[in-house]
């Protein structure tokens, strides 16, 4: 055990000891002057002490467990995803978590960890040769589009999103032939075309269905996107107090707690969706220069393990985590400041979340893990 433990990447460990520092007083700093949300800062610190614990203890865990095990791990996730449509709480439009004492957890969430292990599988009974389309492509579209078609229901576009972002990323890495790149790029493009064609021809009628079926936050979003110039100024309010709010911090920022914006209550969900607004106003360009170094060193330190493995499942399994930092990072700093639409993303490691937090805290442990057990014998089949 201990030999396992000396191989945690101790990089890692620091670089999250940052990111807990300043997500904890970016969520003081986002609740302070809300009663409500005052001991956000506090639960922050304690999903961290959570969150290392489980990351010690998953190094010690043998991650060819999960691998052998994944379709146990689907059917346990696709079921929880199930039971949550029926039984589960709804917040902010969206009937995705279950109300536990003091706690919310969201399936969709540990999904995306069972989503990358089952894909590592698939993937890695290839050895490293080209992907075939039969036996690789049909078999990863199929074990993945139940989970994100339960998660679209919720609805949860944020995470149906990232589901998709992960499947594309783990098979791009994962050898794919090159003429499947291209007839799945002309598709993705196609479907584009074919969705904002579709959205602006039928936009009043979609408007009617949304909104009777309480939806309406989805129209919003995505026609603030699609349609900035015919988006009401309600709708788009928190793209543009959002940008309005960064811009304000310019270099170094207006001080800690000193943000105007957030001050006058004009940015919704600051300590969670919104918090790099936080980042922005009150730190400035240097403050989240210094937060994307930090991400920066942390993917790089993933990458630097997973080329280390000599099983390639583990491979599979480090670069599908690093997929799903990096998509949701670019689209919850991107969404604040223009370039993406406005989705539930959290910053991963940032945005208070305990459901987040944690599933952020397993996967780094189950990264310590594979690199913990890369001996050259006894690898999973």
């Amino acid at each position: 055990m201990l030999n396992k433990l000396k191989k945690i990447d101790w990089g890692i460990i620091a670089i999250l000891v940052c990111l807990m520092f300043i997500s904890t007083i970016l969520v003081r700093s986002a609740t302070h002057n809300n009663a409500l949300y005052h001991n956000y800062d506090v639960k922050t610190l304690i999903y961290y002490g959570i969150g290392f614990c489980i990351a010690i203890i998953a190094t010690v865990f043998d991650y060819r467990i999960l691998l052998k095990g994944w379709h146990v791990l689907y059917g346990i996730g696709v079921t929880l995803l199930i039971l949550v449509y029926f039984f589960g709480s709804e917040i902010n439009g969206a009937k995705g978590w279950f109300q536990l004492p003091g706690f919310l957890f969201q399936p969709a969430e540990i999904m995306k960890i069972i989503i990358i292990i089952g894909i590592a599988y698939i993937m890695g009974r290839r050895q490293g040769d080209k992907l075939t389309f039969t036996k690789d492509l049909v078999p990863v579209a199929a074990f993945s589009f139940l989970p994100f078609m339960l998660v679209m229901i919720q609805p949860d576009l944020g995470n149906a999103i990232i589901y998709l972002v992960i499947v594309l990323g783990m098979l791009w890495i994962g050898n794919v032939k090159y003429t499947h790149v291209l007839v799945g790029m002309a598709t993705v493009i196609a479907a584009v075309i074919l969705f904002v064609s579709l959205f602006n021809t039928f936009n009043s009628q979609i408007y009617d269905y949304l909104d009777l079926h309480k939806k309406k936050h989805w129209y919003q979003r995505i026609n603030t996107f699609i349609n900035p110039e015919q988006a009401s100024q309600d709708d788009k309010h928190q793209s543009v107090n959002a940008r309005i709010a960064i811009g304000s911090g310019g270099l170094s920022g207006d001080g800690y707690m000193q943000g105007d914006m957030l001050k006058g209550k004009f940015i919704p969900y600051p300590y969670s969706d919104s918090i790099f607004v936080v980042v922005g106003e009150e730190f400035g360009f240097q403050g989240s220069a210094v937060l994307l170094l930090l991400y920066f060193l942390l993917i790089y330190r993933m990458i630097i393990i997973a080329f280390k493995c000599y099983d390639q499942k583990a491979s599979f399994i480090v670069i599908g985590i690093a997929t799903m930092f990096v998509f949701q990072i670019f689209q919850n700093i991107g969404m604040m400041i223009g370039l993406m639409p406005i989705t539930g993303i959290t910053l991963p490691f940032i945005s208070y979340g305990g459901t987040s937090l944690l599933l952020n805290m397993i996967s780094i442990g189950i990264v310590f893990s594979i690199k913990a057990h890369q001996e050259k014998y006894e690898l999973a089949d």
